[in-house]
């Protein structure tokens, strides 16, 4: 049922004009280019709900929603400002951790629901410069970023639950009356704020909206938000949850004229790939996107590296979360796995950064992805489950093969091409014990 579903969704897309970008091929210039290349970002979600750190009156579920999952009075949040002072805040090492694990982007709430902005707005005092820190987080990061060579990019929230012209109010927010707000003010307010987002900070990569779901935000209004921003940096990528066609948290976009350069999956991978669309898995390592010291259940260094490679292998991108503490660092247990994650990477970082996706829907023993090499192919086996007998079957293979090697160390590995099949022959153990990717080169395009 869910590959039918799969499918059903892969056709609406391809044939909907206006949900994401369909040239997917990595050559050219086009402003995907660079992100598509990239596969692999760092996800950031940060601000005054670091501080409560996911508890609030007995109850230790919350992240950053916790304004609105404890039902938290308005006065009372404003009062997290004057206890937000990150003092081992250090934008150059946040930038340095993204960058060795292998990560070509950075994404970080600007503004997330609360309303609350990292940066030195003009048009707010709820923001960084309101706090005891009084530094400007984002212009910190876009410097450390640009020093870096890796790409600086906004999350920002349509929905706002502090400017008092956004609609509708939360229903328990029964003492705070919605008299006299008016939406088409706080848009204003918004576009004010993007053009300082686009304005002060250099070149943006990409503009990832969320909030949008809310019956307030119409498509009209996401249409007037997508070109708005297009104007103020062309080359801007921006994300479908700008507009309203968005599917849930399977995060593609549904049937019809919606605006989006890419669809955005939360928490899930696409069962199968998807030729011709733009999609970006964001996820969390554990279960909070926002700081909760009581959730420890972290995904393992080895799931995460299987779930880039499986990613990349249907031709999307990864966007993996942070949630640093409100002293500025990132839990320990993030720093562990990105950094198990740049190690693996440093040595398999081609077989992800430019691939296009699996000409493959199914290999028993891991995922593949593929490079043109002019007129020949390349192909990356990520090697998964090791077979007993050290005999690698590459199934339906018509291709003349140029040759096998092993990517750490680029040992030659001897072939067999028997029928439709090639047989590779391993060595007794595997290399990596998470994935070890195989190098098959092969004449002409698979």
């Amino acid at each position: 049922m869910k590959s039918i579903l799969t499918t059903v969704l892969f056709l609406l897309l391809v044939l909907s004009p206006g949900c994401v970008n369909n040239d997917t091929d990595n050559t050219g210039d086009d402003k995907m280019d660079w992100w598509r290349n990239a596969r692999f970002g760092m996800f950031i979600h940060w601000g005054l709900y670091a501080v409560p750190a996911g508890e609030w009156e007995g109850t230790t579920n919350h992240a950053e929603w916790i304004r609105t999952t404890a039902q938290i009075p308005l006065e009372t949040y404003n009062g997290f400002v004057d206890k937000f002072n990150p003092v081992q805040f250090d934008a150059n090492e946040w930038v340095k951790m993204a960058k060795d694990a292998g990560m070509k982007y950075i994404v970080i709430t600007s503004k997330h629901h609360d309303g609350f902005c990292l940066f030195d707005s003009e048009h707010t005092d709820f923001d960084i410069m309101s706090t005891p820190f009084k530094r400007d987080i984002l212009k910190e990061l876009s410097d450390a970023c640009a020093e870096q060579d890796i790409k600086m990019c906004w999350y920002h929230s349509i929905m706002d639950w502090h400017h008092p012209d956004y609609l509708p109010r939360r229903k328990w927010e029964t003492e705070r009356s919605d008299e006299g707000a008016d939406l088409d003010r706080y848009v204003e307010y918004m576009k004010k704020q993007l053009a300082e987002l686009t304005g002060k900070y250099g070149k943006i990569g990409v503009l990832w909206f969320d909030g949008e779901w809310e019956g307030t935000w119409t498509h009209d209004r996401g249409v007037d938000l997508y070109n708005y921003v297009q104007g103020l940096q062309e080359d801007i990528i921006i994300n479908n949850r700008v507009d309203k066609g968005r599917r849930g948290m399977e995060g593609l976009t549904k049937e019809g004229e919606y605006m989006g350069d890419f669809g955005t999956p939360e928490q899930e991978i696409p069962a199968t790939g998807l030729p011709g669309v733009d999609w970006e898995t964001c996820m969390t390592m554990n279960n909070h996107w926002g700081y909760n010291k009581y959730d420890d259940n972290w995904k393992s260094e080895k799931d995460l590296i299987r779930k880039l490679v499986d990613i990349a292998s249907k031709g999307g991108n990864f966007l993996l979360n942070v949630g640093p503490k409100a002293d500025g660092t990132f839990p320990q247990e993030s720093i562990d796995r990105l950094a198990a994650i740049g190690e693996w990477m440093d040595i398999y970082g081609e077989s992800i950064y430019g691939t296009s996706a699996s000409p493959y829907s199914d290999l028993e023993w891991g995922r593949c992805t593929l490079k043109q090499q002019g007129k020949n192919t390349r192909l990356y086996l990520h090697v998964f489950d090791w077979p007993g007998d050290n005999r690698l079957i590459v199934p339906g293979f018509e291709n003349k093969i140029k040759g096998a090697y092993l990517m750490d160390g680029m040992a030659k590995l001897e072939t067999d091409h028997t029928g439709d099949n090639v047989i590779i022959d391993l060595p007794g153990s595997a290399p990596d014990e998470y994935c070890t990717v195989v190098i098959l080169d092969v004449k002409g395009e698979v």
